[in-house]
């Protein structure tokens, strides 16, 4: 799933093969929409690749909207099957939203979001006549009886996080009156299909953050009893969106906790954009890590902070100082050469220094924070964590002196053999950056560069490498 486990954990503990060739590449976006720039604003799904090593990749087919999903063989491309969906986007929205599948733990489900707040269910996806079923969490009666309605209403707008029992939780977006009496809100499906949900804004108590935010995951805490979720106020453009990080119960959705999500420079509330794809990431201690943009857009560079609480959503530590668009990858401290602070792990992150706004200087670099240590911010008067190592991106950006392309991540996949994180830039190159080094000691060129939304990385069962570049999925290996 998006971030591989219910954790975010991004870990593989299969050697990723060196970025030496792209071994195929296939289109996520039939119809990619290029920006005056030539950027491209689209969030795509993450790919999925099954213990069978079969690749489940979402494609964008129109202009506007419109997906299917196509299954693939691992080692070259070749299409096993491919399916259409009736998903529909949950406008208004900005940058396009990301469309995500997810495949349950034991490799039996792979559920496909659908229009309506439906799951399409594919049963033994590996084989090349996969079953197919459907799956309501609001009953599938109600749904059948007025399936129009629920469909121009009723939108999933979250990736689907599944526990290791087969149990499916996501978010959903209501943009109208329906016959099930739907409001916008977190849903909990089993693997037999019964569903639960709880309406967003009677967690968050506060009729100004009454959605889920759009592309955050929800995330489960290591024994699968707590599930952290994301709620922000609806899209208007120019507005700010803020919100909460809430912990429910995972097996009813009742509240246990929630937090309201603050710009730790000002003690204002944080902007909490549905651009972004940040979600909640858990670590081996149970803390939880989530990104937010500044209250100010700007102050602080745009590069907002990373937020840490302990398991009860109190405050713990001091932030990180780059919190936009990305779901942190938590990384053991073991796996790097040099470090000799007391935290058991560190916290990989892209560290963007955007040029075009406040003090940025275009000086964008890779960093590992130490969540147990502290620093004076180079960009505010805040303390955040300790930078333990970061690596420049090495291409120059002409847009401003000194500068260099940007990173362009919103998940890096963690190669815990090789020692080592792959992350993508905007320079079109797919990196290596060695953990026992602290350089970027492998890169392959994908595509020739382009600005583009946050995208995420991956390692198959067979250490290829996966990346999405200028629309296109790319397999990476020797």
């Amino acid at each position: 799933m998006f971030g591989k486990d219910a954790q975010r954990s991004a870990r593989s503990l299969t050697a990723g093969q060196d970025l030496g060739r792209v071994v195929w590449s296939a289109a996520v976006d039939d119809a990619p929409q290029y920006g005056r720039t030539g950027a491209l604003f689209t969030h795509y799904g993450s790919p999925v690749i099954s213990a069978r090593n079969t690749v489940f990749m979402p494609v964008k087919t129109g202009a506007t909207g419109g997906f299917r999903v196509d299954a693939r063989t691992a080692q070259t491309g070749e299409l096993r099957w491919s399916t259409p969906t009736d998903y529909l986007l949950p406008a208004p929205y900005n940058w396009t939203p990301s469309y995500n599948v997810s495949l349950s733990p034991d490799g039996a489900r792979l559920l496909i979001p659908g229009a309506g707040g439906k799951l399409i269910v594919r049963s033994n996806p590996d084989s090349l006549t996969p079953g197919a079923a459907t799956q309501v969490f609001f009953g599938a009666s109600a749904y059948a009886a007025s399936p129009a309605t629920f469909d121009a209403t009723v939108f999933i707008n979250t990736p689907i996080t599944i526990d290791t029992q087969g149990v499916a939780f996501f978010g959903f977006y209501v943009s109208g009156s329906n016959p099930a009496g739907l409001s916008s809100g977190f849903a909990r499906v089993t693997a037999d299909g019964l569903g639960t949900w709880v309406a967003a804004a009677t967690l968050t108590g506060d009729s100004g953050a009454p959605k889920p935010a759009t592309n955050s995951a929800p995330a489960l805490s290591n024994d699968g009893r707590t599930l952290y979720v994301v709620a922000n106020s609806n899209y208007v453009r120019g507005a700010l969106q803020q919100g909460y990080l809430l912990a429910l119960d995972s097996s009813t959705l009742a509240l246990k906790q929630r937090r309201r999500l603050l710009d730790p420079a000002t003690g204002t509330a944080a902007y909490i954009a549905d651009d972004g794809t940040a979600s909640p990431v858990i670590a081996p201690d149970d803390r939880v890590f989530f990104g937010v943009l500044e209250s100010n857009p700007g102050v602080h560079n745009a590069r907002g902070w990373l937020l840490q609480f302990d398991a009860e959503l109190t405050p713990a530590g001091f932030p990180g100082s780059f919190g936009w668009d990305i779901t942190p990858t938590v990384v053991p401290a073991s796996l790097v050469r040099g470090y000799t602070g007391s935290s058991t792990y560190l916290i990989a992150t892209k560290y963007n220094n955007y040029a075009w706004v406040g003090t940025g200087d275009g000086k964008h670099r890779l960093a590992l924070l130490d969540p147990l240590a502290s620093q004076p911010d180079v960009y505010s008067s805040a303390t955040v964590m300790r930078e333990a190592y970061t690596v420049l991106g090495p291409t120059p950006d002409p847009t401003a002196v000194g500068a260099v392309k940007e990173w362009c991540i919103n998940v890096m996949a963690l190669d815990v053999n090789g020692r080592s994180l792959i992350a993508n830039n905007e320079d079109g190159v797919i990196y290596r950056w060695d953990l026992s080094t602290n350089t970027l000691s492998q890169s392959l060129r994908l595509q020739s560069g382009l600005g583009q939304a946050y995208t995420s990385t991956a390692i198959g069962p067979d250490g290829l490498v996966y990346a999405i570049s200028n629309a296109r999925l790319h397999a990476v290996g020797r």
